[in-house]
């Protein structure tokens, strides 16, 4: 195969796996967001309460980061789980510390554990080998 018909069939090859990957996630986000709904929660949401369940206290930046969100938007967030009831902000010093409320915590506990199970099952047409596979795979093109 000649160089340049090599090169046009990598970048067909690498187009390929980026429309699965993103087909993929598209369709991941959408089933997780219909099952996340059942407990009032958008999958943003969701990923907020999992994120300061798990890691409570944590500062906002700290959850901004974890996140991948702006500033902006994580304040945004963050003030309509305060609205819910869901999250407390406390200022120490320089930093805002978040926590759950006694109604996150019970939501944390009752959701999590289901959601995860539901992720998980998403994968269930590969089996343990393929898994930890496509793991590796993804971790290396990570870096």
């Amino acid at each position: 195969m000649p160089k340049e018909d090599k090169g046009k069939t990598d970048v067909r090859l690498g187009l390929l796996l980026w429309f699965r990957l993103a087909r993929f996630y598209n369709q991941s986000n959408r089933l997780s967001n219909q099952h996340v709904k059942k407990w009032g929660l958008t999958i943003a949401q969701f990923d907020l309460l999992a994120q300061v369940g798990a890691r409570q206290p944590i500062s906002q930046q700290e959850l901004a980061d974890k996140l991948l969100v702006s500033k902006g938007n994580i304040t945004q967030m963050l003030t309509k789980m305060e609205k819910l009831e869901l999250i407390m902000r406390k200022q120490e010093w320089r930093t805002k510390l978040l926590t759950l409320t006694e109604k996150g915590q019970q939501l944390y506990e009752e959701v999590v554990p289901i959601q995860e199970s539901f992720q998980a099952a998403q994968f269930q047409k590969l089996d343990r080998m393929e898994q930890k596979q496509l793991l590796a795979i993804l971790k290396k093109l990570e870096s």
